[in-house]
């Protein structure tokens, strides 16, 4: 359909309707909760980590109370310890993560000219998810069953059960299963950014905020997953006795520090950078230019990146590792302040050279820089290995954590609360209320957190419950307990402004005079989005591109109905945004709610030892997925539709060019950085022990190199069955899945069969090679699974020579499946031989 036929008022008025019965989800409360429209869901995500993290306030509020004057007794040592453990992991992995994604899961369709991103479902997922896991976790404190042994969970007095109780199991089991939301949002952001941006949109145009967003989705995938393989290795020793952290069996507590801080201290990146983005957005619209530097901020966001995963073991100076690793560490750390700098001095010198508007958001962002330079500052100092091991474990440690922190994730996102609050609700929050919630914020921030510098020079140490009054710095703590209050009342009053929102009438639309996409949205839009994808001129398309507004309402641009009565938007190219296909999205389902309460009962069932049922719901979660994706990569009914100026785009394609093929990839690249943990951790012990296998008998060449020939035959018949079903071979190609599926059974019998003799609990050697072995027989168990399905979609004639995408997407899997059998049977095969 030509998008000069807009020109009539009476058939855009038509069209409008017919999106927005479109986009609206069924009436009842059922489909309320059943919902997959990524606005919708990025709001229940807020929400709830902003629950969460009022929640884990609280529980500082009452250790602050507790070290408000020497030798109180107002809260036992024990409960001191879940208080603490769980406030450090409420606030990093149940508001800091989930809140930069729940609010990039809001803005980034917006600001992208997306009516979605590419798996509203997936996102849907990932909150439910979230929400269990968050549930179980927090919950545990109301049992006095929450973990006790902080939020890094030092092996060995957490892998001991005779020294921690439950809540071990449940701090690494539950957020074990948070980790799985966290990724599954990354795999949907970074497709989102990479395959749903408006034609035009080059990368070099998009918005600073989806830069940012795609850099912190790659993080993730690099970061949690060796967390994941600690995870395992952890639960393994306190579950089973498998002796990863014992020193008294050849395991090593230290392998648990660098797994925990290759994750750790980029996390801190993961969080800041995401909040940096907002400044991004909002200093331009108040200096009311472009931003200045605009290359320079994505290779400093980049640099930041990169940086982030070289400097972990700054940590851990003080366990006694070589000087040429304490001075490499210590030098990662210092430089990763320079792309840090660059990204500020890019922002002050927009405001310098702009016409700025003081506003209640730059506020927050102004103030969030000020603490967060001190925070950065006294970085500086503890990457200093002599001055790290006087300030080792220390408030000294707790003071910079926390300006970091708050000036570099809290307070910027109050601002992007106060900036963003008319787009999600159409209305604005009072600038009375936040510039009070903000000074009294900012006054009670320095006043907890700075008396700590002192308080831990003096000598205080982290995490304890009480100190004597001899060490005369009571009045520091006190200080810094009434500086706590203070601050909480400040966001306390930042939740009634939140409360009295309703109450208050609409804004204008656009109300900042911002220059991106995001602004589009009008205050009574429906669920649908804009009215047209537009097409992309500027980085400032509102700004710079005549009559832009007018054009997109009036649906000049391209997909400006819903001829067909569904959900889409328009899939581009990787890097100059070509109009590639329309995809339809997902629409409301319970599928991914159940999928996410089956796939939690595992890991719940597990926390107490309930296997038998853990296993049943792992049955149960298979089929749940299995049950989700039938009825996606659907054969359309048409070959392709007219979007508008002429152009016709395919409804259905496949291959490197489809999102479900990249979210493979992205998935299966945070699969192959969590089993390379698992070989770091083969690799670490073989380097400290210079008789590892020594003793041991080993799984031999022969059993582990048969596995190996037999997964690459696995993994060579799904790579024919490909090209023999493009080719319109379809019977070979259904010959070759199974013959694939038996070569990878067969392959599993053998890998097992070259474990017999080899007890796990002995020693760290037949643990670690019993982990990889394991490891890769599930995956192999996995691609059995995905080789029958895609036989069974052949069957059923949802796949075709034509409309093949489950067959290449799972190919891609065989990739990584082929690799990972490749290491894991050379190494435990050749490398060391038992005994060498």
């Amino acid at each position: 359909m030509s998008l000069h036929a807009q020109d009539d008022p009476a058939l855009r008025a038509a069209q409008e309707d017919r999106l927005r019965e479109v986009w609206k989800p069924p009436s009842g409360w059922f489909f309320r909760w059943t919902d997959v429209n990524n606005n919708r869901i990025g709001v229940w995500y807020t929400l709830t980590a902003f629950g969460f993290m009022l929640f884990a306030g609280v529980l500082a509020l009452i250790m602050r109370t507790q070290l408000a004057v020497p030798d109180n007794d107002l809260v036992s040592a024990n409960t001191f310890n879940q208080l603490f453990t769980l406030h450090g992991s409420m606030m990093m992995f149940l508001f800091a993560v989930p809140m930069f994604e729940a609010v990039s899961i809001i803005l980034l369709p917006q600001l992208l000219g997306a009516r979605d991103l590419p798996f509203p479902r997936l996102s849907a997922f990932g909150y439910w998810s979230f929400l269990l896991g968050g549930v179980f976790v927090g919950g545990s404190i109301f049992f006095n069953a929450a973990p006790d042994g902080g939020w890094f969970m030092y092996p060995p007095l957490t892998t001991r059960t005779d020294l921690s109780g439950l809540g071990a199991d449940i701090w690494m089991l539950g957020l074990s299963f948070i980790e799985v939301s966290s990724v599954a949002a990354a795999v949907e952001l970074i497709v989102g950014v990479l395959k749903c941006r408006p034609p035009g949109m080059r990368l070099n145009l998009m918005p600073l905020y989806a830069w940012y967003i795609l850099v912190v989705a790659v993080m993730i995938l690099f970061a949690f997953p060796p967390l994941i393989a600690g995870d395992l290795l952890f639960e393994m020793e306190r579950l089973l006795g498998w002796p990863f952290f014992d020193a008294a069996k050849g395991g090593d507590p230290l392998l648990w520090q660098h797994l925990f801080w290759i994750f750790g201290h980029p996390e801190v990146y993961i969080v800041f950078l995401p909040s940096i983005a907002l400044f991004a957005m909002l200093i331009p619209t108040f200096a009311q230019r472009h931003l200045l530097g605009y290359p320079w901020i994505v290779l400093a966001a980049v640099g930041t990146a990169f940086l982030s995963f070289g400097l972990w073991v700054h940590h851990m100076f003080a366990t006694g590792l070589p000087k040429i690793s304490l001075a490499f560490f210590s030098a990662a750390s210092e430089a990763v302040a320079i792309p840090t700098g660059v990204q500020i001095f890019a922002f002050i010198a927009t405001l310098w050279a702009g016409k700025v508007k003081w506003s209640t958001p730059l506020l927050y962002a102004s103030g969030s820089l000020a603490i967060f330079v001190i925070g950065g500052l006294t970085g500086v100092m503890v990457a200093i290995a002599p001055f790290d091991w006087q300030a080792h474990d220390t408030y000294f440690v707790v003071a910079h954590l926390h300006y970091v922190l708050i000036g570099g994730t809290l307070l910027p996102l109050f601002g992007g609360l106060y900036y963003y609050w008319p787009l999600i609700t159409g209305k604005k929050l009072s600038d009375r209320l936040g510039r009070t919630a903000f000074w009294i914020m900012f006054v009670g921030v320095n006043l907890t957190f700075f008396p700590m510098h002192l308080s831990g020079l003096e000598g205080m140490p982290r995490r304890v419950f009480t100190y004597p009054a001899d060490l005369n710095i009571g009045w520091l703590n006190l200080a810094s307990t009434a500086g706590s209050y203070l601050f909480a009342t400040g966001v306390l009053v930042l939740v009634l402004d939140l409360a009295l929102s309703p109450t208050r009438r609409k804004a204008p639309r656009n109300p900042w005079n911002a220059g991106t996409l995001e602004w589009l949205a009008h205050p009574d839009d429906e669920d649908w989005g804009i009215r047209s994808v537009p097409l992309i001129e500027s980085r400032y398309p509102i700004w710079d591109q005549k009559d832009f507004v007018k054009k997109v309402d009036e649906g000049r641009f391209f997909l400006p109905d819903a001829e067909e009565g569904r959900r889409e938007t328009i899939i581009t190219s990787v890097l100059d945004a070509k109009p590639v296909s329309v995809i339809r999205l997902g629409t409301p389902s319970v599928k991914p709610m159940i999928t996410a309460v089956a796939l939690g009962a595992v890991f719940i069932l597990t926390t107490y030892h309930l296997y038998m049922l853990a296993a049943v719901s792992g049955v149960v979660t298979l089929a749940c997925v299995l049950w989700w994706l039938w009825d996606t990569a659907e054969i359309p009914e048409k070959p392709a539709k007219p979007i508008g100026h002429g152009m016709t785009m395919p409804l259905y394609i496949a291959g490197p060019a489809a999102p479900g093929w990249w979210a493979m990839f992205i998935t299966m690249m945070a699969d192959a950085t969590a089993f390379s943990g698992l070989v770091f951790g083969y690799y670490f012990y073989w380097t400290i022990h210079p008789d590892f296998g020594a003793g041991f008998d080993g799984p031999g060449a022969s059993g582990p190199l048969v596995a190996l020939g037999l997964s690459l035959a696995s993994w060579a018949a799904t790579v024919a069955a490909r090209e023999l079903n493009h080719r319109r071979l379809v019977t070979l190609a259904r010959v070759a899945l199974v013959a694939g599926a038996a070569a990878a059974l067969a392959s599993i019998v053998a890998a097992l069969g070259s474990l017999d003799g080899l007890d796990p609990k002995a020693n760290v050697y037949p643990a670690i090679v019993w982990v990889l072995i394991i490891w890769t027989a599930v995956h192999a168990g996995v691609g059995i699974v995905m080789q029958l399905y895609t036989l069974a979609r052949s069957l059923a004639g949802r796949m075709t020579p034509t409309h093949d995408a489950d067959l290449r997407n799972i190919t891609v899997y065989q990739h990584f499946f082929a690799l990972t059998a490749l290491v894991t049977y050379l190494t435990v095969g050749l490398f060391p031989e038992a005994g060498l």
